[in-house]
């Protein structure tokens, strides 16, 4: 170990030289990062004040060793991911964790609901905050106290990023407006959100380190942190998120979880955070440091750095037993703000103890429930293609299925019984190999996911963010379903790479996937076989209608333009409504709404170099280091400042019908407003940056044949920045030949460049450009918006 520690401490002093000469356009200096301390206590103020207060004085009547109990987990028996322990004499009954942002993990009698990149898709900040009402009322039913999600970091700087899946979408602005309605809906189910992954945790490959393997460092400036990546975090507290999950990797060479500058400097001094860090499982690195950095609660359990060592650390005077007091008091702070005291049942192995609440009762919570579960899946399918309207399907007389993800996952293909098992992995290759969706956080070596899961569809992605599934209907399932009702015959094969097609199908329907996991990020963004399938049916079959099951970007050139590729759908993930969703689309039951939440590019060479993740070269071989030296120029506005044709932008997405955008207003709220914010600090940062600066109006016309929803979206051109960044959008649902009226409020944050000299948001006096459409490349509406002048 003091080998290994002296060779961090070496490397770290060289790392520093050489980072403080690698710099970025907006600022001088990054790859170090400063000390700051003490930790801030935890202020009662605002919506908070009273748990705060009731937290306080139930500390005030708890023993040293009580309260460091309370601030690291101990081995669970009931199927929580993690626990704390219950301190009976006060009645505390102690607190459950449990993964993830997407569904109750590894339970039964609960949801598979679709991925955040699902959510993302959807464009619909409603749906958001109904998805997360519905599914933390089962968290809650479960007995579980802190949902382990949902997530923002990954953000998806790196495109093959093998979380990227998590989250919900690669711009900050559309990840802050849903994870906002996320946290709200969690949360007034009475479940703790706990958002993650707190920060610049861009990728899988070298994320933990091992004793003489550094994580990779992600060397970031502090434009480019508060102008991208804290953005949709401080959205998160701005609804009163109750945790902040630290992460696994370094941030300018100092662990996530032992990170001064991130926990004390900016989430709970600048932002006012007034909940708890936990960390990532097993992502704690030390006992005194990360104390007094600012950490609250150590999971899964305290190892060799807190428990009895906390005590320890408050009698030699190595942390002050104040500073042990906040951990406990945010802790309990977000228990009471929740009102969790005897509301929450005791959750059982696998959580499943019980249910919660009566069976009549559960029954009749999972009945309203299902509309939700429906509608988030249908929402984030995504229409990129329809030749002359060839979709929706009409009666056809014989349809073609083809592909492996069409079909149900084999049974005897997973690792244990039931299809629930289908959460940890994929099938590798066409051999039987399993590929577990959890490694060891300590693993150094980058880990790679095969790019297609070949043993059937995917609902959502592998490791601790995979969904417990045990029903559902897969996409070949229910089109059985809807061709016993029109009568079609149906053809299908699963297999063959090159499948026999017949001459008289009215359509056939080519399914693929692109698969994603915790702890690995993706080989490459398509592969070969799949390629190869889509071309094969398309040279037999004049009707070739491609789905894809996706969990991020998936290349689609090599076929895009054959002109039997009459459509394609990415599918995303959608949970265990799958089949049903979809089906519903393709055959016009509903409309398409979706729009991509990401942009597509022709080549994978067009991301440049953030396509693949960072890996340790030259020097630093075992202490990894990834510079964010693109700043936040990643993704559409990358492809904008190099001008770049993507296939598909940021922000598009077919429908049934057609809509037309007109009477663009433009309005300042304020005459002269004041450069920089003045107002007092709250959970998310100084109050007025979320003062309405100047309202954009617009009205949408559906000049087609059929009712569609339509997410209008807003871009604004700040001076000295990208040539536009999403500020706003809206997405009213529109009766054939009617007008809709769209309002975007732009706020002081919208508006605003961060100052790191200042060191808060500046707004300057200019002329701002503003862009109104239905994506980031298709803008009819334009204008000035004048602010100072």
């Amino acid at each position: 170990m003091l080998r290994g520690s002296l060779a961090l401490l070496v490397a770290s002093l060289a790392i520093g030289r050489a980072a403080s000469q690698k710099v970025t356009d907006d600022t001088t200096f990054y790859g170090q990062s400063p000390p700051v301390y003490p930790a801030p206590e935890v202020k009662a103020l605002g919506h908070w004040r009273a748990a705060i207060q009731k937290a306080q004085k139930l500390v005030s009547q708890l023993t040293l060793g009580e309260k460091v109990n309370l601030t690291a987990g101990y081995p669970s028996t009931t199927g929580c991911a993690g626990m704390i322990a219950a301190i009976e004499r006060v009645d505390f009954p102690g607190l459950c964790l449990q993964d993830a942002g997407h569904g109750v993990h590894n339970t039964d009698f609960v949801h598979s609901w679709p991925s955040n990149i699902h959510i993302g898709a959807s464009w619909n900040s409603d749906l958001a905050y109904k998805k997360a009402l519905a599914q933390g009322g089962e968290f809650r039913r479960k007995g579980v106290n802190v949902m382990l999600g949902p997530s923002v970091g990954p953000l998806g700087r790196v495109v093959t990023g093998g979380r990227n899946w998590e989250g919900y979408s690669v711009d900050p602005y559309l990840s802050g407006i849903l994870v906002k309605e996320t946290v709200l809906g969690t949360q007034k189910a009475g479940v703790v959100a706990t958002t993650k992954h707190y920060i610049a945790n861009e990728q899988e490959s070298y994320r933990g380190g091992s004793n003489f393997t550094a994580a990779v460092s992600s060397n970031i400036d502090d434009v480019t942190m508060h102008e991208l990546y804290l953005w949709p975090f401080q959205d998160a507290l701005l609804a009163g998120t109750g945790s902040i999950m630290c992460s696994y990797q370094r941030i300018n060479n100092s662990y996530g979880c032992q990170n001064s500058k991130t926990l004390n400097g900016i989430l709970k001094t600048e932002l006012g955070f007034q909940g708890f860090v936990v960390t990532d499982w097993n992502a704690q690195h030390s006992g005194v440091g990360s104390a007094l950095a600012g950490l609250d609660m150590a999971m899964p359990v305290p190892y060799d750095f807190w428990g009895p060592s906390l005590v320890e650390s408050v009698h030699n005077g190595s942390v002050p037993e104040s500073r042990v007091d906040d951990m406990v008091v945010r802790i309990l702070a977000s228990w009471f703000q929740l009102g969790q005291g005897s509301t929450i049942p005791e959750p059982g192995f696998g959580l499943a103890k019980n249910l919660g609440l009566p069976h009549a009762i559960v029954e009749g919570r999972k009945t309203l429930d299902r509309p939700i579960l429906l509608q988030s899946a249908v929402e984030g399918h995504v229409l990129l293609k329809n030749t002359q309207g060839v979709l929706p399907l009409k009666k056809p007389k014989l349809l073609s299925i083809l592909g492996y993800s069409a079909k149900a996952p084999d049974r005897n293909m997973v690792a244990a019984d039931g299809p629930s098992a289908w959460a940890w992995g994929f099938q590798s290759g066409n051999s039987s190999e399993l590929v577990e969706g959890i490694l060891s956080a300590g693993e150094g070596r980058a880990h790679t996911l095969p790019t297609t899961a070949y043993n059937g569809t995917i609902v959502h992605g592998g490791g601790s963010g995979a969904t417990s599934l045990s029903t559902f209907l897969s996409p070949f399932d229910a089109l059985m379903v809807q061709a016993d009702e029109d009568n079609t015959q149906l053809y299908w094969d699963f297999h063959s790479s090159d499948p026999i097609v017949s001459g008289v199908s009215d359509a056939c329907l080519v399914f693929g996937n692109a698969a994603a996991s915790e702890a690995m990020d993706r080989r490459a963004l398509r592969d070969d076989y799949t390629d190869a399938l889509i071309s094969n049916v398309a040279r037999k079959c004049s009707n070739t209608i491609v789905i894809l099951h996706n969990a991020g970007p998936r290349m689609v050139d090599p076929w895009i333009d054959h002109p039997n590729v009459t459509a394609v759908v990415f599918a995303h993930l959608p949970g265990q409504d799958t089949g049903k969703a979809l089906v519903s689309l393709l055959y016009g039951q509903v409309n398409f709404s979706g729009k991509l939440p990401y942009t597509l590019a022709k080549n994978e060479s067009d991301y440049g170099d953030l396509l693949l993740p960072d890996l340790p070269h030259g020097d630093f071989v075992d202490f990894p280091q990834s510079y964010f030296s693109e700043g936040v120029y990643i993704d559409y506005r990358h492809f904008d400042r190099d001008g770049i044709q993507p296939r598909y932008e940021f922000g598009f997405g077919l429908s049934y019908t057609t809509f037309q955008y007109q009477k663009l207003k433009i309005r300042a709220e304020q005459r002269r407003p004041k450069q920089y914010p003045e107002g007092p600090i709250v959970s998310g940062g100084q109050s007025d940056l979320w003062d309405v600066v100047a309202t954009v109006a617009a009205e949408i016309k559906n000049t087609g044949s059929l009712t569609g929803a339509e997410a209008a979206q807003l871009y604004v051109g700040i001076p000295g920045g990208p040539v536009k960044q999403l500020r706003g959008f809206q997405k009213p649902t529109i009766r054939a030949g009617k007008v809709e009226k769209v309002t975007f409020r732009l706020t002081r944050r919208d508006l605003s460049v961060w100052d790191p000299v200042v060191q808060t948001w500046r707004l300057q006096n200019g002329e701002y450009k503003i862009y109104v459409g239905s994506s980031s490349r298709k803008l009819p509406l334009t204008g000035d918006l004048k602010i100072g002048k």
